[in-house]
């Protein structure tokens, strides 16, 4: 099987395990996702570590990956669970031109990190990307354990 098709199938994956985090989230007072917790980063809450999340697909894989034009998703307009998974359905169409790209690997794509200029590939964006949801997912798990409810299990292997 080729890197694009194994990526896509991976990414399939992503999707199906943050399908059932929303699932999860729905059953939450909509309260919760609005509720701040300190110590966590983003201000805190599962709204606001969410968007942070959409908002860094649409810039590494928009913006950097495919050179897009895309503004990002505006924290105080995501205040339901429908919202932000109509936000999410913008990111997939993104993550999927960049998974069809054959140059996957070779092609070296110059972006600027802390006022340098660097440059890396298509692969370690999209594994940057899915590698940033699932450790602000585990985040936002925790933060509905610490107010009191019992997080289902989101992990690809269930």
């Amino acid at each position: 099987m080729q890197l694009n098709q194994s990526c896509a199938r991976q990414y399939q994956w992503v999707l199906e395990s943050r399908d059932r985090l929303f699932t999860y989230l729905e059953t939450l007072p909509a309260e919760i996702l609005l509720r701040e917790v300190p110590g966590f980063s983003n201000s805190g809450s599962i709204r606001n570590l969410l968007v942070h999340v959409a908002n860094v697909y649409q810039h590494w894989a928009g913006t950097i990956a495919l050179n897009k034009e895309i503004p990002y998703a505006a924290y105080e307009q995501c205040t339901t669970i429908a919202r932000i998974r109509s936000l999410y359905s913008t990111i997939d169409p993104l993550v999927n031109e960049l998974l069809r790209k054959k140059t996957l690997i070779n092609e070296q794509i110059p972006f600027s990190l802390n006022q340098e200029q660097r440059f890396t590939s298509l692969f370690r964006i999209f594994t940057h990307v899915v590698t940033h949801e699932f450790h602000h997912k585990g985040q936002i798990l925790t933060i509905s354990r610490l107010m009191g409810y019992a997080p289902v299990d989101t992990d690809i292997i269930h």
